[in-house]
């Protein structure tokens, strides 16, 4: 066997692995951005989410994105099990396995807009329809044999892919679930609902900041030139710069280095150079990141004005930057590693207006498909199941409880009996 195919399928394996394990930091991220009587119930849902994603994903997901086109979308290779294909240089298997990872992150991030409200049966059903008809639509428009990646779309590693369409299905959710109880007043002003462990928070951002290397690093999908090295390097550069940008916005604003903003800062500095990565010097990267922690800043108190509750600022991390990392390459995409990658060079480097108006039908078009058609099935559930949210007693008393039957946090919670929350 050809060494350089071996390690190829080495790597992305342990890339799958990485980006995988990024679920665990989604797990510390959102548990300890959120009150410590639902905890467990965002641990097992997240869990639960990359099991369902996996399923989804197998059976008609991979299909729908790099099956055959039939105009929008892919239709071949459902309930995958092809042992003997080489994709892109690598086993089909190991190629199937990598990208349901990234089908599995884009879920997680929509589950962002339920937090602390949504019922688990509506995590359910909503799961199955994300993964099978608005994960997959976009991701071949892009990725697969679609009209996106046709016009030379870059979106290297999924800004917009992965992190944009689950913004998106969280937005309808926020919006369609309304507020939690007690975070607007009568008069509009919103009250502070802080999360129950900033170490948590700050641990699972280290943990999605180390699985980011297999996301962007692994989407080269080869060891053989080692290109691999220089985009771990943008993304480590976008990250660093987020996180300074950040906090020092919100010391200078608010007077206090917010924490939470930090944390924030570098996971929308890794989401912006998600799409660029592989298109920008490293220059580019810092500047990209920098811009990406100003505007994480900004949006976060505009959706809070807004009332628009998003518990753990999925729609300014993944959505806002999102936007403005695909949007990036349109300025930034150096001549040769636009030929080198796919599409064409950036306004900064002469290549006019063309690639960057291509970015910006793709953020529109994704962004307006991916909450259209997410408003639309949860409108109809939420019309169709009684609801989509739990009750106010139940909201009260935390999902741990309500929906599980027992507190993540046992001993530290009080007792069922006194229908109370943290």
């Amino acid at each position: 066997m050809d060494p350089i195919f071996l390690m190829n399928n080495v790597w992305i394996i342990i890339c799958f692995t990485l980006v995988l394990l990024m679920q665990g930091g989604f797990i510390l991220l959102e548990a300890g951005s959120t009150r410590m009587k639902n905890a467990g119930h965002i641990a097992g849902k997240t869990i639960f989410t990359v099991g369902v994603a996996s399923i989804i994903f197998w059976a008609v997901g991979y299909g729908f994105i790099y099956g055959e086109s039939i105009g929008l979308i892919g239709f071949s290779d459902f309930f995958y099990g092809d042992f003997t294909s080489v994709v892109d240089g690598l086993a089909g298997s190991v190629d199937f396995i990598f990208q349901l990872a990234f089908a599995a992150i884009a879920l997680t991030i929509a589950f962002g807009g339920f937090a602390e409200r949504g019922k688990l049966s509506a995590y359910v059903l909503f799961a199955i329809l994300f993964s099978a008809f608005i994960y997959p639509v976009v991701a071949h428009w892009i990725w697969g044999d679609g009209w996106l990646g046709s016009l030379g779309k870059q979106d290297f590693a999924g800004s917009t892919v992965v992190h944009l369409t689950g913004a998106m299905a969280a937005l309808a959710a926020t919006i369609i679930l309304k507020p939690r109880i007690g975070k607007y007043n009568k008069d509009g002003s919103a009250n502070d609902i802080q999360g129950h462990n900033q170490v948590y928070t700050a641990l699972g951002v280290l943990v999605l900041w180390v699985g980011w290397f297999g996301f962007n690093a692994g989407s080269t999908l080869g060891v053989d030139d080692a290109f691999f090295g220089y985009v771990a390097l943008n993304t480590n550069l976008a990250a660093a710069a987020g996180a300074i940008a950040a906090m020092f916005i919100v010391w200078a604003v608010s007077g206090k280095a917010d924490i939470p903003t930090t944390l924030n800062g570098a996971l929308a500095g890794l989401v912006a150079i998600t799409a660029s990565c592989a298109f920008v010097a490293p220059w580019a990267a810092v500047l990209i990141g920098t811009i990406a922690g100003l505007i994480v800043f900004y949006s976060m108190k505009f959706f809070d004005k807004a009332r628009i509750d998003d518990p753990i600022f999925a729609l300014s991390v993944h959505g806002v930057a999102g936007v403005w990392g695909t949007i990036s390459t349109g300025f930034f995409a150096t001549p040769e590693l636009a030929e080198m990658n796919g599409g064409a060079a950036g306004l900064f480097y002469g290549g006019g207006f063309g690639q960057l108006g291509v970015q910006t039908i793709g953020v529109v078009a994704s962004g307006i498909f991916a909450f259209v058609v997410a408003f639309i099935i949860l409108k109809v559930m939420d019309k169709t199941m009684g609801g989509i949210r739990v009750t106010e007693e139940e909201e009260i008393i935390g999902l741990d409880l309500s929906e599980h039957g027992s507190y993540g946090y046992p001993e530290s919670m009080p007792n069922s009996s006194e229908k109370t929350g943290a």
